[in-house]
C-alpha cells in the first residue's frame, strides 16, 4: 500500500475539535476544514485517506523521537519498545536524561505522561473508526466498501488489543462518543469482555478481508492478520498471570487459562491453514552467505513471511514521508554514527548457543555461535559493508568504533560493546542530508512467530512433541541442530533468539509476568563487553560488566506498572477505577 501523504489526519478523521499532531502543511493546498462527512463518504479518494491514519498509529516502527528537553517528553516522545527489555538498549546518555531515562527508572509522572499519549492516540483511532461504521449506509457497495468495512473491523479490535495490553480492561466504545451531547459513560470491560470483543471485531473482519492483494495495495491488513490478531488474544489470555484475579478488568476471576489456550489452538491453526505463509529459507553454508540472507528476510517488504507491517516510504523521506533514520542511528562511528540508539547487549549475546561441534571459549567467545549470532549483532572483528569492526582497545588508544565521530560533544559510541546487524542495511548511504534515511518496513507479526506462538500454546497444553516440531523446524531455517527434547527455558530461548530485538519479547516479559526480575537493574544489570588488546603480550582480554555507569540510573519496574495509569479524565467522567496504586499527580 502506497502511503501517501493524507489529507485528514487521525483527530480530524475523528471529528474531533484539536487539531494537535496534524502537520500544518496538510491544510495550505486543501480546505480540510470545509470537507464534510457527507463528502468523505461518497468520494473514494477520501475514504481511502481517511483510514490511512489507523495504519499509521497502529506501531510507530523505526519512526522513534527520544527527546532530550522534559518540556518535550508529554506531547512527542516515541519509543522503541525494545529498548524497555534487556536485550537492546540506546547508548546515547542523553536519551537518559529525559521521559526514557525516568521510565526506566518507574518515575510515576514520566509513566503517567506515557500512558495517557497512548490512552488518547488509541481512543482517537477508536472514534475515527466508530465513525465510519455508523456512517456505512452511505458509503457506496462495492469492493472499496467491503475493504474499509473489514479494516474497521480489525483496527477496532486492534487497538483494543493495545488498550488492553497497557490498561487491562478499558471502556468498550463501540458507538460514537458524544459527552457534549450525549451524557452516556461506560463501565470498565471485564477480561472476558475484552476477548469477546476483540474476538468479534476481528472475525468479522478475517471474512471480510481477501488473504492477498496485488502489489499496488501491498501491506493493506488482510484475513491473515485478523486471524493472527485473534489468536494473540487469546494467547495473552492464557497468561498465568491473568487468572484467578480479584478485580474483572485485572483478569479473570477464576482459571480460563486452559480454555484460552484451547482457543489459541484452533486460532494459530487457522493461520497456518490458510497456507499463505512460510519460512525464508536460507541456501546459504558460510557465515558470511547466511548472514546476508538471515538480514534480508528483514529487509524485505512485505515476503512471504510476513503477516502485518508498517509500511514505511519506499524513499526513506524523514520530513515530509514516513521514513525513519534507524540505519544513521545505528550506525557506528565508521560510518559517521552519532547516536548508537540500537546497541545490544552482553545479556542477549550470552542467549546465542553453540553449533554442534563446538563447545564456548571464553578466549574466543564469538567462535561457533548460533548462526544468528553473526547476522544479528556486529561484535568486535565482523565484517560489516566491506569494514571490519574495531570495539577494542589496544595498549590503552580506543578503536574507530569506540571513538566518537567528529566534533559533537554529544556523539556517542557503543556502551555495550556491539552494534546492531539484524534490520540494518548496508547499501543505505548516510550523508548530511537526514532528511532521507531508511525505508525498511517494521514487523509486527511474521510467520516464524506463528510457529513459536504455537509451539508454545502447545507445550503448555502438555503436546511436548508437537511443540519440539515447531521449535526445530525454526532451528533447521536457522542451519541449527535439531534438539532431542524441549523444556520451556530451551523454548523461551529459542523465541529470544529467533525473534531478537523484535517487539514481542518485551511483551513475553509482560504476558509471563516476570517484569520484576528482567526489567530491574538490581536482578537483571544490562551487562556490557570491554574488550582490550596488549601488543607486547599479545594478549586479548574479554571482560563482562555492568554497562551504567551512574548508579541513580539503574533500571527499576514497579509492579503496578504491568497496568499502566487510565487517563485521569476519563475516571472521573466515567466513574471508573483507577488501576492498583496509581495516584493522580
Amino acid at each position: 500500500m502506497k502511503l501517501k501523504k493524507y489529507i485528514l489526519c487521525g483527530v480530524v478523521a475523528a471529528g474531533l475539535s484539536t487539531f494537535a499532531g496534524c502537520d500544518d502543511v496538510l491544510f495550505r493546498d486543501a480546505p480540510v476544514d470545509q470537507i464534510s462527512d457527507a463528502e468523505i463518504w461518497k468520494n473514494a479518494m477520501l475514504l481511502d485517506e481517511y483510514v490511512l491514519p489507523w495504519y499509521r498509529n497502529m506501531n510507530h516502527g523505526f519512526s522513534t523521537y527520544v527527546p532530550t528537553t522534559i518540556a518535550l517528553v508529554k506531547s512527542m516522545s516515541r519509543y522503541y519498545m525494545p529498548w524497555f527489555g534487556d536485550q537492546i538498549v540506546p547508548s546515547k546518555t542523553d536519551y537518559y536524561n529525559a521521559g526514557y531515562g525516568d521510565l526506566l527508572k518507574a518515575n510515576q509522572q514520566e509513566i503517567t505522561n506515557w500512558a495517557e499519549v497512548n490512552w488518547q492516540t488509541y481512543y482517537t483511532q477508536i472514534q475515527s473508526i466508530n465513525r465510519l461504521l455508523e456512517n456505512q449506509g452511505e458509503i457506496a457497495a462495492g469492493e472499496q466498501k467491503q475493504r474499509l468495512l473489514g479494516e474497521a473491523h480489525f483496527f477496532r479490535a486492534y487497538y483494543y488489543f493495545l488498550l488492553w495490553r497497557m490498561y487491562g480492561g478499558v471502556m468498550l466504545i463501540r458507538e460514537l462518543f458524544d459527552p457534549l451531547n450525549n451524557g452516556t459513560t461506560y463501565p470498565r470491560a471485564s477480561y472476558t469482555e475484552m476477548v469477546q470483543a476483540i474476538r468479534e471485531d476481528a472475525w468479522t473482519a478475517a471474512g471480510l478481508l481477501p488473504q492477498e492483494y496485488d502489489n499496488t495495495e501491498a501491506g493493506r491488513i488482510t484475513k491473515g492478520a485478523a486471524l493472527m490478531l485473534i489468536a494473540k488474544t487469546y494467547q495473552w489470555a492464557s497468561s498465568e498471570r491473568f487468572q484467578n484475579q480479584e478485580k474483572p478488568y485485572l483478569g479473570f476471576t477464576d482459571d480460563q487459562s486452559r480454555v484460552m489456550l484451547d482457543s489459541a489452538k484452533v486460532a494459530y491453526e487457522r493461520v497456518m491453514g490458510l497456507k499463505q505463509y512460510s519460512l525464508i529459507q536460507i541456501s546459504g553454508t558460510t557465515e558470511d552467505a547466511f548472514k546476508q540472507e538471515y538480514r534480508n528476510i528483514f529487509l524485505t517488504k512485505n515476503s512471504q513471511e510476513s503477516i502485518l507491517e508498517v509500511q514505511h516510504s519506499d524513499d526513506g523521506n524523514y520530513d515530509t514521508g514516513f521514513g525513519h533514520k534507524l540505519d544513521r542511528d545505528a550506525a557506528a562511528p565508521y560510518f559517521t554514527g552519532t547516536t548508537a540508539a540500537y546497541t545490544p547487549t552482553q545479556n542477549h549475546v550470552d542467549e546465542y548457543g553453540m553449533r554442534q561441534g563446538y563447545t564456548y571459549d571464553a578466549r574466543h567467545p564469538y567462535v561457533g555461535r548460533d548462526w544468528r549470532f553473526y547476522a544479528n549483532v556486529l561484535y568486535d572483528g565482523s565484517v560489516y559493508n566491506g569494514h571490519v569492526m574495531d570495539i577494542h582497545t589496544t595498549d590503552g588508544v580506543a578503536g574507530v568504533d569506540l571513538t566518537p565521530y567528529g566534533t559533537s560533544t554529544t556523539a556517542s559510541v557503543t556502551r555495550t560493546g556491539y552494534y546492531m546487524g539484524k534490520f540494518v542495511n548496508e547499501s543505505q548511504v548516510i550523508d548530511n542530508d537526514d532528511a532521507y534515511a531508511s525505508s525498511q518496513n517494521y514487523i509486527i507479526w511474521r510467520y516464524a512467530e506463528v510457529m513459536l506462538d504455537y509451539a508454545e500454546v502447545m507445550f503448555r497444553l502438555g503436546d511436548t512433541g508437537t511443540a519440539l516440531q515447531m521449535v526445530n523446524d525454526i532451528r533447521s531455517r536457522a542451519h541449527m541442530n535439531a534438539l532431542p527434547s524441549l523444556t520451556w527455558d530451551l523454548l523461551v530461548n529459542e523465541r529470544r533468539v529467533e525473534l531478537a530485538f523484535e517487539e514481542t519479547s518485551y511483551w513475553d516479559i509482560m504476558r509471563w509476568g516476570i517484569a520484576e526480575e528482567k526489567l530491574s537493574g538490581a536482578t537483571n544489570p544490562i551487562k556490557a563487553m570491554t574488550i582490550t588488546v596488549n601488543t607486547a603480550t599479545k594478549d586479548t582480554t574479554y571482560t563482562v560488566g555492568n554497562m551504567d555507569r551512574f548508579p541513580t540510573r539503574v533500571r527499576s519496574f514497579d509492579p503496578r506498572q504491568y497496568y499502566l495509569p487510565l487517563h485521569w479524565d476519563d475516571v472521573r467522567y466515567h466513574g471508573v477505577e483507577q488501576n492498583p496504586d496509581w495516584t493522580e499527580m
